[in-house]
């Protein structure tokens, strides 16, 4: 079930499942200001800042099958400007989005007969957040592995074959009708994935010995800078490193495959996560959820631009909050909704996004450095998972707990892409 493997996870949280789909598919499927060709490529934008092969070639296949021009899978190079011009606030949003500012917003809107409209932008930063936030996910559960025994999986489905997992678990609640939306719209086929890894090979092949040179000489670069990368301090009430000492987790042969494939939908790839409380610019204000939260702005901004997304977001959000995780919880000592508004101040925390009314020495308290690592990993860096990581997190979780816990990093981290690109949008209109 490689292909259906995000929704069979998923599927351990059958309501959540049912609103993911839902938001999912109205964004992909449903009106919207964006033709449907270029919803798929922007998602193959964003899923390539991580090189989640997953999700790229998924949406290369739906790009396909929506009338996309194949010529496009050949790389930036090959598409309309106004597409082209997406990439930078793709790839801020994607690792630092802290530098995301009005002036960015600004040059998108008002490019001459490339210009975007405040509609199509607002669809457009959701499907970017949406997936980078997806990818993380991907890798989180371990969706994001080569076929046979040398994959890196490590949360292995309970159901056989390529059922949703709620498809073979009787009396979970979910309706027929999610389960046959689940199996017409969640992922494709083998055989067409194979087919369509080869068409891939055909058009980067010129690309790639060029791209595997550079990332060889990169992979190295990041082994040697990743135990100063993955620590989080933040001025005076800070959480600790929790990484020091830690070999890097790259798998370079299959990182340099991944990347060089996918490197035609990329600009500057050195780009990355930098830790917000470490930042060479010019004190960049920590961003405060008293000033501008999704309740009291981002909600109103994004559904008023694009109709009923906001709903469905929101819906998202609240379904993540909802779950329960009580003996996850007992374990660490605490409360569910200490423990989980512990994860996700953290992750928010490491995006430079505060909460007065917390106490950020709770984080170290609550979270162990193991655990710590894994969810800097996946929110920050998520194609840098691997099986040491798995190993040495999940062996007091149960499965369901370690989808929850992937399920909070995707939707805290979509929230802080979210903020970040909605406070600019409405700074700008101001």
């Amino acid at each position: 079930g490689r292909l259906e493997a995000v929704t069979q996870q998923m599927g351990y949280h059958p309501q959540y499942l049912d609103s993911f789909l839902k938001m999912q598919h109205y964004l992909l499927h449903m009106d919207g200001p964006l033709p449907f060709d270029c919803r798929h490529y922007i998602a193959i934008m964003a899923a390539a800042r991580h090189q989640c092969r997953y999700l790229v070639n998924l949406h290369v296949l739906q790009f396909l099958r929506a009338g996309g021009d194949p010529q496009w899978l050949r790389g930036l190079d090959f598409i309309p400007p106004k597409l082209r011009n997406l990439n930078e606030i793709n790839k801020i949003l994607a690792h630092r989005p802290w530098l995301i500012t009005k002036e960015h917003i600004e040059k998108l809107l008002k490019i001459s007969e490339w210009s975007w409209s405040l509609a199509e932008l607002v669809h457009a930063v959701v499907l970017l957040a949406h997936c980078h936030a997806l990818a993380s996910f991907v890798f989180g559960c371990g969706c994001e592995q080569d076929e046979g025994p040398a994959g890196r999986a490590s949360l292995k489905p309970l159901s056989p074959g390529n059922q949703c997992f709620c498809e073979a678990m009787a009396g979970n609640g979910c309706s027929q009708e999610l389960l046959r939306m689940n199996r017409k719209r969640s992922l494709d086929s083998c055989v067409e994935l194979d087919s369509l890894r080869d068409r891939m090979q055909r058009i980067h092949v010129e690309t790639e010995g060029r791209e595997e040179t550079r990332l060889l000489q990169q992979d190295r670069e990041e082994g040697e800078r990743q135990g100063a990368e993955m620590g989080m301090q933040d001025g005076a009430e800070h959480c600790s490193d929790p990484s020091a000492g830690l070999s890097s987790p790259a798998d370079t042969d299959r990182e340099v495959t991944s990347a060089a494939n996918l490197a035609c939908y990329m600009q500057d790839p050195d780009f990355g996560y930098q830790d917000f409380a470490r930042r060479d610019e010019d004190q960049t204000q920590v961003f405060r959820v008293q000033d501008y939260s999704w309740e009291d702005h981002g909600f109103s901004l994004v559904n008023r631009l694009y109709s009923d997304i906001g709903h469905l977001l929101d819906e998202k959000f609240r379904m993540v909050d909802g779950l329960q995780s009580s003996a996850m919880a007992k374990r660490q000592g605490c409360e569910p909704s200490v423990f989980k508004r512990g994860i996700w101040n953290y992750i928010h925390c490491m995006f430079g996004i505060r909460y007065d009314d917390y106490d950020y020495a709770e984080v170290n308290q609550l979270l162990e450095r193991m655990l710590k690592v894994y969810i800097k990993t996946v929110t920050c860096y998520p194609e840098k998972t691997n099986s040491e990581m798995f190993d040495r997190f999940w062996k007091q979780f149960k499965h369901s707990e370690k989808v929850h816990v992937n399920l909070l990093i995707l939707e805290a981290r979509m929230q802080a892409e979210l903020l970040y690109a909605l406070q600019a949008i409405t700074q700008y209109m101001i």
